[in-house]
């Protein structure tokens, strides 16, 4: 079949996992990691902006074509004064195979100013995908968008016919944390570590790890609550320091109205609490972060702390105080709760790891960091049961 023969198969939410609701739109389909009601609730531009990034949001279909295209409209970030970002990256799955990737030029820009946070959205095209080359029988293709990019979906073509594959007989894994959790600098969609660690563990991933978004919201919560999940865990902490949004008198029972949220859905199952990864600048001292700019002219950003460890005496956060907190609030809960856990952060990346792999710019693991933690978290948590 030419390029101009290739059906077109209309994009609906049955061709899609991860995104807890696809919109409709004008254009396409748009894969949102928030419910409606969440996003109508939520105020904060930022958090806006992640849920719309399809972290673990996959298209999968069963069929004979060789030639899959996919037009796109990807919303790129751009930071005043800091080298462009890579395109992100969309991985092509066949039969659970990695077999390519490819990426989809021009997409409107999103330009972030770090000094004034300010944030402009400049229109542009939408850009086509193509994967050629593959084998004619019947398999499963999975194309995972990118972890990092708004991505509106326009087109399906294939030059044979595709139908939706029924959800898979597998344990599904809902899980909830932070740009580390979203992605942050993994190198591709199937390669941040929850992405990866479900893949070694063989769970249905549903991930809503958002950037600089796990901040104990209410309406985060109670969309855990309403998602059908088999293992939930939920990685707290380097937000709320970071972002210097509360006391640990406030943190508290937060974190208790957060889980009790979860367990009016999910009474019985398997709830794990995992406290920071470690990170230096804010092990024991409190945000929040902000960027150094000492590098900017080099096109390297980093960040800091900017907090004092004295003020933790009137209750400060920092990772350390939260992950002796996280502790005793999990051992309070299992009493009653025999299926509550708690997962120190630093099982998954210590200090002997950030000495082999520093984060580079102070706050987030690099590619190769995240293979490890996804990894470390299969052997702990996956495999282990």
């Amino acid at each position: 079949m030419s390029t101009g023969e290739l059906l077109t198969t209309p994009l609906t939410a049955d061709l899609l996992r991860g995104a807890l609701d696809p919109e409709h739109t004008e254009r396409g389909l748009l894969p949102h990691r928030l419910p409606a009601r969440a996003r109508a609730q939520n105020t904060d531009g930022r958090l806006a902006t992640a849920q719309s990034q399809p972290s673990g949001v996959r298209l999968v279909l069963r069929t004979r074509a060789t030639v899959v295209e996919l037009d796109t409209l990807p919303t790129k970030r751009v930071y005043v004064g800091v080298p462009p970002r890579p395109d992100g990256v969309y991985d092509l799955l066949v039969d659970g195979r990695l077999t390519d990737r490819s990426h989809v030029p021009g997409g409107n820009i999103l330009t972030i100013d770090m000094t004034t946070g300010s944030a402009e959205v400049t229109p542009g095209p939408a850009g086509t995908l193509r994967f050629d080359g593959l084998p004619a029988e019947l398999k499963v293709v999975e194309i995972w968008l990118p972890h990092n990019e708004t991505t509106e979906l326009i087109a399906l073509r294939t030059d044979a016919p595709v139908e939706p594959v029924p959800a898979p007989d597998r344990r599904v894994w809902l899980h909830h944390g932070s740009s580390i959790s979203h992605g942050s600098d993994a190198a591709s969609p199937t390669t941040t570590w929850p992405a990866r660690a479900a893949a070694i563990g063989g769970v249905e991933l549903i991930n809503l790890g958002f950037g600089g978004g796990a901040l104990l919201d209410p309406f985060t919560a109670r969309a855990l609550r309403d998602t059908p999940a088999d293992l939930i865990s939920v990685k707290l902490g380097i937000n709320l320091v970071n972002a210097d949004l509360m006391r640990l008198r406030a943190f508290t029972p937060a974190v208790h109205g957060f889980l009790d949220t979860i367990r009016e859905g999910h009474p019985t199952t398997p709830l794990l609490v995992v406290s920071p990864l470690l990170c230096p600048i804010h092990e024991d001292t409190p945000g929040p972060a902000v960027p150094d700019l000492s590098g900017i002219a080099e096109g390297k950003l980093r960040f800091r702390a900017s907090g004092d460890p004295a003020e933790t005496a009137a209750g400060k956060l920092t990772l350390g105080v939260i992950r002796e907190e996280l502790a005793r609030i999990v051992a309070q809960r299992a009493v009653g709760d025999p299926h509550i856990r708690h997962l120190d952060g630093r099982e998954l990346y210590g200090e002997k790891d950030f000495a082999e792999l520093p984060l580079p710019d102070a706050l987030h693991p690099d590619a190769a960091a995240h293979l490890r933690i996804g990894e470390r978290f299969a052997d702990l948590v996956l495999r282990a049961g």
